[in-house]
Formats: structure tokens, C-alpha cells, sequence
């Protein structure tokens, strides 16, 4: 079992060794999920898999079912060398042994859309912005054929944005509406009101995949990252006192990250004292469903983004959006031409695949 283990872990260096744009940022996540245990395994089965040829692992995942996502057996952290044969026939398989009672397989979910998902679908030769998946450009082949569920991001300069935000300073009418940084002394609390607006924001039919989460689920994900997470990456858009929503940034920490390297010491002493980052990524933004047409989102971003300029941040790249959420595709394409004006298209795309058990 311990062979297998190490095996399992060893399945990504064989396949980007030499590769320039890979980096191993996620792997404490995989290594969260797959060893456990975690709150998340309270309602989830996760079993690590590997994809055997000719006596070797050339492959690796996690199938995962989780309770609250009954429908779906999920291949999560998935990796594999070129030219593997049959492989959703073999995921297929080893999902059915599973005997979940599953109907569909779901493949490039990593257990929560809050910890991760996608196949890279472009963009195959630039490193990944901290927190987005990479993958080489033969993976997408794999799955040819299946139902795939697009996501996309945007990324744009952020200098515009700036002066934008700038010119609404005393024009802006809030209706009563306020924003305030994290308060990192009462981490526990704040991940309670976050995970209390993200369940209710996110419920919704039009986002796919979604789960509900508890409070001790995230707290376990930030805990990691709690050295890196500065008060002004977390903000809360709040009315009369009560948060309504909130905005996630972070510094691409990839870009201090060498090839295959996870993030140790030296690089967080590195951000703290001198911050060579210059590119953010805005991870999540959600408003309670009342507040989406407020001007929450502009009072978060006047409160954020001076803090953005001040530290010399250049471009910002967003979460990933479903190209079925029109609504929000069109509200993030309007804030960026306000502020650059310029219309952005996509910038990289994502799948997530489906099969049929």
C-alpha cells in the first residue's frame, strides 16, 4: 500500500519533468483529499487509483463519490502519460466498483469546485495562475468524444481598473452598503460567514457541480495557506452590520514557484519581505441573491483595489465562469471594458467532462 502511495505521487514528476510551465502549487491539496482524514471524508469516498501499462504506473487519480453530489463518481487529480488506451473505459470500470449507486462519471472535479476543477483546454504553453489547473496538451484527447461542460476565465490589465475605480471616489451612492478587510484574529468566524454566503449564493441551478459546504470543510482548506492569506485578500461587503458578500484575491504565487516546486519557506519569507509578484488572480466573488444588482461588487473593489495599486500589481486574472452563466460573463466583461475599454474575449478555457455509468 505504501509502494502504491508513493507511486500515486510519483505519476506527475515522470510527466512534466523537463516541463518549464508546470508547477506543483496543488499538490498539498491532492495530498488534503487523497490522505485524509478531513471533514470532506465525512460525506465522501475517495480512492486513489492508478493507471497501469506494461507493468508501470503511467497514470494516476482520485475517484471520488461524494454523498452531497450522489449522482456523480468523480475523477479528481487526474494525470496520465501520452497514449494510454481505453482510459474512460478503465475510469468507468473502477468507478462501478465503487458500487455508489452513481449514474455518471465527472471527470476534472477535484471533490469541490472550492478545490479546484477543470481540464485546461488552451493556453498549453504558459504557466498556470496560482490556483487554475494545468495540464498537457494531449489530456483534452482523452475524453474526445464526451459531453464537456466549459469554464473560462479572463485576464486583463489592471491599470485601467484603477483609474476607473479612482474616478467613482464620492460618486458612488451605496445605499448603506460598506466593505471591510478580514479579520484574521477570528479566522473560524470569518470562514463561517463566508461558507454561510457561499451556500446560498452558489445553490442555484445555474451553478453546476455545487455543493453545499461546512464551515470546518473550508477552514480546513485555508488553514494551509493561512501564512500567505493577508486581511486585504478577503473582503466582506456588508449592509446594516450583516455580510451580504464577499470578493477573494491572491498574488499568483506560481510566479515565484519554480518548475514541479510546491511553495515552502523561502518563498513565503521571499512575498513577505519583498512582494515580487505582479500578477493577482480574483478567485471568487458572490453576492447573497438580493444583492446582485446592489453596488456591493463596485464598494468591494473601491475598497480593494487601492491596496492592488499600492503594492504595484499589473494584471489580474478571474475564477473560472461557466459558459452557461451568461449573466455573469456579461457583468465581468462589462467591468473590465469599463475600466479598459477594450471588450475582452476568454482568455483560457476549461472542461469538465462527462460519461455515462
Amino acid at each position: 500500500m505504501r509502494h502504491e502511495r508513493r507511486a500515486f505521487y510519483d505519476v506527475p514528476k515522470s510527466i512534466y519533468r523537463g516541463d518549464r510551465r508546470q508547477r506543483a502549487t496543488e499538490e498539498s491539496l491532492t495530498r488534503l483529499l487523497v490522505d485524509g482524514p478531513t471533514m470532506f471524508h465525512s460525506h465522501a469516498t475517495v480512492v486513489p487509483c492508478l493507471l497501469i501499462q506494461n507493468g508501470d504506473a503511467a497514470g494516476r487519480c482520485a475517484l471520488i463519490h461524494d454523498r452531497n453530489l450522489p449522482d456523480y463518481v468523480q475523477v479528481a487529480f487526474f494525470e496520465a502519460q501520452p497514449g494510454l488506451r481505453d482510459v474512460v473505459g478503465e475510469l468507468c470500470n473502477a468507478a462501478r466498483q465503487m458500487k455508489a449507486g452513481a449514474r455518471r462519471l465527472l471527470i476534472g472535479l477535484n471533490g469541490h469546485l472550492n478545490y479546484g476543477a477543470g481540464i485546461l483546454l488552451n493556453h498549453f504553453d504558459e504557466p498556470p495562475v496560482f490556483g487554475f489547473p494545468y495540464n498537457p496538451a494531449y489530456y483534452p484527447d482523452y475524453f474526445a468524444g464526451l459531453f464537456c461542460r466549459e469554464a473560462v476565465s479572463f485576464r486583463f490589465p489592471l491599470r485601467g481598473i484603477y483609474d476607473w475605480i479612482n474616478s467613482m471616489n464620492g460618486r458612488l451612492e451605496t445605499y448603506g452598503i460598506t466593505a471591510r478587510f478580514l479579520d484574521k484574529r477570528h479566522l473560524r468566524k470569518e470562514i463561517e460567514l463566508y461558507t454561510e454566503i457561499d451556500n446560498r449564493a452558489f445553490s442555484g441551478t445555474e451553478y453546476w457541480y455545487w455543493s453545499n459546504r461546512d464551515p470546518r470543510e473550508n477552514f480546513e482548506l485555508f488553514h494551509p495557506f493561512r501564512h500567505l492569506l493577508r486581511k486585504e485578500h478577503f473582503l466582506f461587503a456588508e449592509k446594516d452590520g450583516r455580510p451580504i458578500g464577499f470578493l477573494l484575491w491572491y498574488p499568483d504565487f506560481n510566479s515565484m514557484v519554480g518548475p514541479g516546486r510546491e511553495i515552502g519557506l523561502h518563498h513565503l519569507l521571499r512575498y513577505h519581505l519583498t512582494n515580487p509578484l505582479r500578477t493577482v488572480r480574483l478567485a471568487e466573488v458572490a453576492l447573497l441573491p438580493e444583492y446582485r444588482r446592489s453596488p456591493a461588487m463596485a464598494i468591494m473593489l473601491q475598497k480593494s483595489l487601492p491596496v492592488l495599486e499600492r503594492t504595484g500589481y499589473e494584471i489580474c486574472e478571474g475564477g473560472f465562469i461557466f459558459t452557461e452563466n451568461r449573466s455573469s460573463i456579461v457583468m465581468t466583461q462589462r467591468y473590465i471594458e469599463r475600466g479598459t475599454g477594450v471588450r475582452q474575449e476568454p482568455y483560457r478555457k476549461y472542461g469538465i467532462f462527462e460519461a455515462e455509468l
